[in-house]
């Protein structure tokens, strides 16, 4: 992939399309260079389903005339100046928007780091097939696998290229590695599927294919013959790392400054206060070396750096784009990701700090309980915190993970469960959100 991820060639593009538009008539202006590059295989049951290969480096030109902005985007062979003019034409007659803007230029980076985020790994695809193939059949090895969904492994890069009219000019490139499993247990209507993956940076930090498999088998044996339970309240809830992992982002999304302007988020007006139970700290970092989300700079030339957002259970940051930022009456923290004409922020290297103990300790501690391994459904509002979800996952009794059990919801509110969170210390940091093991006391359960 070495020779693919020159780009000086689209940095000069993207910095002609800047003279175009502000020769036709644009007082500001930015262009971004969006690019993929992917190779997958899937297989079912020891054949190969399907080979894809794609890429892209996709334009796109905002401009700005006052304050007044429109966004438009091409693909290669474009001409340059008929899409320059065409986004001045449709800046002069859209309405205006207060907040639109550049980032302040005071803000940009000049000297950004190498975050060893690429690995130029060549893996034919022989050796993906391979790979994929290999891990299914560990998984239907494992004693009680009945059947499989399938089986891929992914290589490719994605990165961006961005410059803007006053003075920004640069580019990052990040490779990413896959595979995933998903394989069935049980027959008829007593059949349970789950599933194991891994994705890396570097090619060679991904786990063993069987490994990824063998785990996957594991963990769908264990769920056979799931058992109900009564509804019950006050009943302390467990969540596996993989499932944390998404109650994290509910965190992230209550913090984005978009949410906040929008006054979407239940925390809008929490600023400065206890939000998560004391002791815990929600951090946020796009400059880790080989970092799963890490970036050198943001969607507007903006470097951001190590941010605690929640401290010691008190609400410090919102995660803020320029013109979210100026929405708020803030600047900027380097959490902006271009999209279309605007903007957005978003967290990057997210997670939720580790607390003391270990799963099995914390476990230990809840007595009886419930342990979830799978979230079913959508329902969480995030403007008035209210939760309820459908769960699967183990009964947890005298300290112990007793049996499966299935068809159970659990419900809360997201302000009280923040307040009620104990972490593990099982923390895996390979991923873009982090956390480790947590339980959350009292919950409501609606069993049989």
């Amino acid at each position: 992939m070495t020779s693919e991820i020159d780009s000086a060639s689209l940095l000069a593009r993207a910095g002609e399309l800047i003279d175009l538009a502000k020769a036709a008539g644009a007082d500001q202006a930015d262009a971004v260079v969006v690019r993929s590059r992917s190779r997958s295989v899937s297989v079912r049951l020891g054949k190969v389903e399907g080979t894809e290969a794609s890429e892209s480096d996709d334009f796109a030109l905002r401009v700005f005339i006052g304050q007044k902005v429109a966004s438009v985007s091409a693909n290669p062979g474009f001409d340059m100046k008929t899409l320059a003019e065409r986004a001045v034409a449709m800046a002069r007659v859209s309405p205006e928007d207060p907040f639109a803007c550049l980032a302040n230029e005071q803000d940009l980076t000049r000297n950004y780091p190498d975050l060893d985020l690429f690995d130029a790994t060549e893996v034919p695809t022989n050796a993906l097939r391979e790979a994929a193939l290999e891990m299914e059949q560990a998984a239907l090895d494992v004693s009680g696998v009945t059947n499989s969904s399938g089986a891929g492994t992914s290589a490719g890069f994605g990165g961006l290229v961005l410059v803007t009219s006053h003075g920004f000019s640069g580019s990052y490139v990040a490779s990413r590695f896959g595979r995933s499993v998903s394989v069935i247990a049980g027959e008829g209507t007593k059949m349970e599927r789950d599933y194991d993956f891994d994705s890396r940076l570097f090619a060679a930090d991904l786990d063993d294919p069987k490994l990824i498999g063998r785990r996957a088998g594991e963990r769908v044996v264990k769920r056979i013959n799931p058992r109900q339970v009564d509804t019950g309240s006050n009943v302390t809830v467990v969540f596996d790392p993989r499932i944390a992992r998404g109650f994290v982002g509910h965190i992230a999304g209550a913090i984005n400054g978009a949410s906040v302007a929008r006054k979407t988020s239940f925390l809008r007006d929490r600023m400065g206060q206890q939000v998560l139970k004391a002791g815990l700290h929600i951090t946020d970092d796009p400059l880790i070396v080989r970092g799963s989300s890490s970036r050198p700079f943001d969607g507007e030339g903006v470097a951001g750096e190590r941010l605690v957002m929640i401290e010691d259970g008190v609400l410090k940051h919102w995660f803020l784009s320029t013109s979210t930022g100026r929405e708020l009456g803030l600047g900027t923290n380097g959490r902006g990701v271009r999209g279309g004409n605007s903007v957005t922020p978003s967290s990057t290297n997210l997670a939720l700090e580790p607390g003391d103990v270990s799963p099995e300790e914390l476990i230990r501690s809840v007595g009886n309980g419930f342990y979830v391994t799978e979230l079913i459904g959508q329902g969480v509002n995030m403007l008035t915190g209210e939760y309820s979800r459908g769960a699967t996952g183990f009964w947890i009794e005298n300290g112990e993970l007793a049996y499966p059990v299935s068809e159970v919801t659990i419900a809360s509110n997201l302000k009280d469960m923040f307040m009620r969170i104990t972490p593990a210390n099982d923390i895996d940091r390979k991923y873009g959100v982090a956390s480790p093991t947590i339980a959350i006391e009292g919950m409501t359960l609606a069993g049989c």
